[in-house]
């Protein structure tokens, strides 16, 4: 009885420790948050609501960021899907490649989308020839906010698979079922939630992305440089409706997705 007493003692302080050490980093979220939002009239956050530029910023963003997810959705769940899977002559490189956007400043690959794009290479011209400009137009936003926010779905993704057990795939193959039927009905439901995570990751992401977007496309504004144009402009004062609703799309985004699809528990 003893061993097993000190043991629990020896978990519960390191449990008691864990605890601490979380809460003061959760202390440093929540004094920000509560600072943003207490104290400010609730009228005057309202009336710079209603200004035409900020609900403008608002559209750009929610849907700029929507067309974003569904891009990295199309694309980045089979790559993850692949990356889970399959082994392959220069699968480090491709991993590498996916991750690169998260380890460069997002200026930078604003710049690195910029030679691609701009209005004066190849497939920016011909682009702009057709209408369909690839900078300072939504399309650019939306090429940003990807480039920036697609890597959280592909790593979030990937994990997901890593965690469905290659054998319940083999049972299905067995029973008759092919490879496209087989990631529909089993390895999609099993990884459900480690997408749904990466689309919130991605789409939170996306619609706070600012220094790529700011290169590529600094028109239509988005809400990240409304916030930049207004501070600038007005102080700090001005940026706080479109911080707090920022704020509450992300917040909403989460909490829908979790009771959509529900967080994992421990079995």
């Amino acid at each position: 009885m003893l061993p097993s007493t000190s043991r629990s003692e020896g978990r519960f302080d390191w449990l008691s420790t864990a605890f601490l050490l979380g809460a003061v980093l959760l202390c440093y979220y929540l004094l920000p948050l509560s600072s943003l939002v207490v104290g400010r009239s609730p009228g005057a956050v309202l009336r710079h609501a209603g200004d035409p530029a900020v609900a403008s910023a608002v559209g750009t963003s929610v849907v700029a960021s929507l067309a974003s997810v569904a891009v990295a959705t199309v694309f980045g769940v089979p790559l993850a899907y692949v990356l889970s899977r399959a082994s392959f002559r220069g699968k480090r490189l491709v991993e590498a490649l996916v991750l690169l956007p998260l380890v460069v400043p997002p200026i930078v690959g604003g710049v690195m989308l910029l030679t691609v794009v701009g209005r004066y290479t190849p497939l920016g011209a011909a682009a702009a020839a057709i209408g369909l400009p690839l900078t300072g137009s939504a399309a650019g936003v939306v090429l940003a906010q990807t480039f920036v926010a697609a890597p959280f779905l592909v790593v979030t993704a990937r994990a997901g698979f890593d965690g469905v057990e290659p054998r319940l795939e083999e049972a299905s193959r067995t029973m008759g079922y092919g490879r496209l039927r087989t990631i529909r009905l089993v390895s999609l439901p099993l990884a459900r939630n480690a997408i749904a995570a990466g689309i919130v990751l991605t789409f939170v992401r996306a619609i706070g992305e600012f220094g790529a977007t700011m290169m590529v496309a600094y028109t239509p504004r988005t809400m990240p440089t409304r916030i930049r144009v207004a501070f600038i402009a007005r102080g700090i004062d001005a940026i706080v409706p479109i911080a707090i609703a920022l704020l509450a799309i992300a917040v909403i985004v989460v909490v829908a997705v979790q009771l959509l699809v529900g967080t994992p528990r421990r079995g």
